[in-house]
């Protein structure tokens, strides 16, 4: 078997891009799309592309933060546009960008971009490394660059996340001692 990390991938290979309806049912009471259906759709959408890249089952593993530029009306239609920014050693960064168009006049929107990070795993759910990106262009040239930075503010933010749980859980115990 060949290595995996050996096997460099175009973005294009994990590219994935699904439609869906707003459905009221999928909508609260002033007829906009739920939030929680929209994060679904956007998960769903980048694992596809993660598993695209990796040929593997693939794992969500963090949602950067989330904003929702303008309401999705009933009716309207959402089109997610999924691919792998970056891959890491068993990581990946996909991005997902929202677009919403309405079927009777055709009209579009950007709603919303959202990164996420995924890893494959194999049958003992531990992770594998991921196949390395190659960018083609210079839109996946900025993207691959941006997602390293995102990478380090995220792992930044972690770190920071950890020393100050790390702090407090320290000074709880000297306190009940």
């Amino acid at each position: 078997m060949t290595d995996r990390i050996d096997v460099q991938k175009r973005v294009s290979d994990s590219q994935v891009e699904m439609t869906e309806l707003v459905l009221p049912n999928d909508t609260n009471q002033l007829g906009n799309l739920l939030g929680g259906r929209l994060m679904h759709w956007i998960d769903v959408a980048a694992a596809l592309a993660a598993m695209r890249h990796t040929g593997e089952v693939c794992v969500t593993a963090a949602i950067d933060n989330m904003s929702f530029h303008a309401p999705i009306n009933l009716g309207s239609m959402v089109i997610l546009k999924a691919s792998v920014n970056r891959a890491f050693s068993t990581s990946m960064e996909v991005g997902v960008r929202v677009e919403v168009e309405n079927p009777k006049d055709g009209t579009s929107f950007h709603a919303n971009t959202t990164y996420l990070t995924f890893v494959g795993i194999d049958d003992h759910n531990k992770p594998l490394p991921a196949p390395p990106i190659i960018p083609e262009s210079q839109e996946e040239l900025r993207r691959f660059e941006s997602a390293g930075v995102r990478r380090q503010i995220r792992l930044e933010e972690r770190n920071r996340l950890n020393s100050l749980h790390s702090s407090r859980y320290t000074s709880n115990k000297e306190v009940e001692s």
